[in-house]
């Protein structure tokens, strides 16, 4: 018996693999992980325990409930100025994870290729891979701020490219796309005649003011295909539920890979995103604040040390060079996490162009991240 030719080109994620390695073991410094140090809210908790007592406890539809549904398009509508027609072309899916990966099923065919960035998130990658695609790596680089080129962008489209993949505020750089590059980005996918598939995930962590969602440069979704997530910005990671605005001719391709992997999203938890869409904001501020004071006391540390780093715009995390340390990424992060009890993520996680980094999360507490960034140091 013979397994199917992508089972053998499937990679597996090398953030998952670090975090693995690091799990369990006394006295470590986490700062591998990519999700917030903050516990769900307690709005948000009482509302999933309030549904599944109700009886919510039921299949949803696909799309995801009604209720959440026109509450998101009533967000990405005021917050993310995309003129959604409707909460329609609006779907729930198990976490941004989810959503992109019913996306990527749904415009790429077997031998398409598809531009992502390096260093990029790693799915990004394994979704291409799964559906028989070919991901083609347009470089982000410290000379360019670590932003998308257009040229480079244009130079890599062939007739074999279905889509592009942009990613801010950025995982794992935190570089943020600012509305004029947004404009010729969009230009350049315009005239190629490609799709752009835009991973927002991290769209209420911006330091910066500059993030703009690049579907609110059409009048309605039509080329851009836009993902979110509750998972990094409410603090949601295990909760899994995401979301995307699509265009009218893409909405039926989702759902159709939505039904017979997922089916529907946890009711109880959708119920728990409607609370956190709907209710109090104002500590989403204060924990954006956090995460920018804690960037600050990482690049006030390192000043004057071998390591040097790129000061993100958005997200929480900091991209590390380990300067001339003499080990390659993956080995850094090893040794460090077996002599000094740090764990960080390998730059190689993220693509070629990680070697010689590390990602460094910031969504912890003041003093774990300023001890681990002592051992660092040390």
């Amino acid at each position: 018996m013979k397994l199917s030719r992508t089972a053998a080109n499937r990679p597996k994620s090398g953030v998952r693999k670090m975090m693995e390695l690091a799990w369990g073991r006394e006295d470590v410094i986490h700062l591998e992980i990519g999700e917030p140090g903050f516990p769900t809210p307690a709005h948000v908790r009482a509302a999933a325990q309030r549904a599944a007592e109700e009886g919510h406890t039921r299949y949803a539809p696909t799309p995801g409930l009604p209720e959440l549904k026109e509450a998101l398009t009533h967000k990405l509508r005021t917050v993310n100025r995309i003129q959604v027609p409707g909460s329609h072309q609006v779907v729930v899916s198990n976490g941004g994870a989810n959503a992109l990966f019913a996306v990527f099923g749904s415009v790429l065919d077997p031998g398409d290729s598809i531009l992502v960035p390096d260093p990029g998130w790693s799915n990004f990658t394994m979704m291409a891979n799964a559906f028989g695609a070919r991901p083609r790596y347009y470089r982000l680089t410290a000379e360019g701020g670590y932003l998308p080129d257009p040229e480079q962008i244009a130079a890599l489209i062939d007739d074999s490219t279905k889509a592009v993949v942009l990613n801010s505020p950025s995982n794992p750089l935190g570089s943020v796309i600012p509305r004029q590059l947004a404009e010729r980005l969009f230009e350049v996918c315009a005239e190629k005649d490609v799709w752009i598939i835009s991973d927002e995930c991290y769209d209420g962590i911006d330091f910066s003011g500059e993030f703009v969602s690049i579907g609110s440069l059409e009048s309605e979704p039509w080329r851009v295909i836009s993902v979110f997530s509750f998972s990094k910005v409410y603090a949601m990671t295990g909760w899994r539920i995401g979301y995307c605005a699509l265009p009218p001719q893409v909405v039926d391709p989702v759902l159709t890979l939505l039904q017979p992997s997922v089916m529907c999203v946890n009711t109880p938890a959708q119920f728990a995103a409607l609370a956190a869409i709907t209710g109090p904001q104002d500590y989403l501020d204060q924990w954006r604040e956090q995460y920018r004071e804690n960037r600050d006391l990482v690049l006030n540390k390192i000043a004057g040390s071998p390591f040097t780093a790129h000061a993100p715009d958005g997200g929480f995390y900091v991209w590390l060079n380990t300067g001339d340390c003499g080990l390659a990424s993956e080995e850094f992060t090893v040794k460090l996490l077996t002599d000094r009890r740090v764990a960080l993520t390998p730059g190689t996680a993220f693509g070629a162009l990680g070697e010689g980094h590390v990602r460094l999360s910031l969504a912890t507490s003041r003093d774990q991240l300023a001890e681990g960034i002592d051992r660092l140091l040390a």
